[in-house]
């Protein structure tokens, strides 16, 4: 049997120190300030990424190209390995279908090797819980035709909730109408969103006042989780440059529920330049998302 790696991309938000400790490869997302592309080896910091967000520039986002990941799959082609690539949702972006093209024409070229490309139907660290759990398997010994299956069978027990604190960011995302943003502005409202089972984004509620609509992210977490409160111990929370808010999400769901394993991490620019500064995400297993 082959050796195998696993693979994903920029929207995964999984730490940098994370990836390289278990040897994960990030196929890049790029992203646009007017002529300004970034991704890859040119990284804008992200405080400084949201910083212009918020002072009125709005950024454009491209798809991980067939080339890149052509090239990034092809270096483990010729040192012998395998790759299972757990991609961006397919509802959500194009990466998915992009790492598909480059996989078939390298295994047609290459036709000794495998590679095994995955729709997530995740985002951000919904997508990075599920790689996590797959280097969990891997580490295992699981083959990489059951790992595949392993995480087929998780993708959706993965739950996304999350909160957004200026709607005219998804008004541009063409989430919620002009009238609602203007009026949700106005009255404080907050809506609350998650990634349904086919990987889109949709609004499911709100709630008024920032505080409140974190409170209702952890009350997703008893509601939801099902039989997996007990069980699965790692949580996920993301943010648009909004640590402290993370924070005080984690410190309620460790005071309700007892959960002390977080993965905490800034949400990437892709996901970022639709949902804008202040997002907050909490991701956890659930029965159902």
């Amino acid at each position: 049997m082959r050796p195998y790696v696993i693979s994903t991309d920029t929207c995964c938000d999984l730490p940098e120190s994370y990836c390289v400790d278990n040897n994960i490869d990030i196929h890049p997302l790029y992203y646009r300030f007017g002529d300004e592309v970034y991704g890859g080896e040119a990284q804008l910091p992200m405080d400084v990424f949201y910083s212009r967000m918020r002072n009125g520039e709005m950024p454009t986002t491209m798809a991980v190209n067939p080339e890149t990941s052509k090239e990034l799959f092809l270096k483990h082609i010729q040192n012998g390995e395998d790759v299972l690539h757990i991609a961006f949702s397919s509802g959500l972006s194009s990466s998915y279908q992009n790492a598909v093209i480059a996989a078939n024409e390298l295994m047609e070229e290459h036709p000794e090797s495998r590679i095994i490309v995955i729709d997530s139907l995740c985002a951000s660290l919904g997508q990075g819980l599920l790689v996590h759990e797959a280097v969990r398997l891997m580490k295992e010994g699981m083959s990489l035709d059951e790992l595949a299956t392993a995480v087929e069978d998780a993708k959706l027990h993965v739950a996304h909730h999350f909160t957004v604190d200026n709607l005219f960011h998804l008004f541009r995302g063409g989430r919620v109408s002009r009238a609602t943003a203007i009026v949700g502005t106005l009255a404080g409202i907050k809506p609350l969103l998650h990634v349904d089972n086919e990987g889109h984004l949709i609004n499911i509620g709100k709630v008024r006042g920032r505080k409140k609509s974190l409170t209702a992210l952890v009350d997703k977490l008893g509601s939801d989780s099902g039989s997996y409160l007990e069980k699965s111990s790692i949580i996920g929370i993301s943010h648009g440059d909004s640590l402290e808010d993370a924070k005080f999400v984690a410190s309620l769901i460790e005071e309700r529920y007892g959960k002390k394993e977080f993965i905490i991490n800034m949400l990437c620019p892709t996901i970022g330049s639709h949902t804008g500064p202040d997002l907050i995400a909490l991701f956890f297993f659930a029965d159902k998302r």
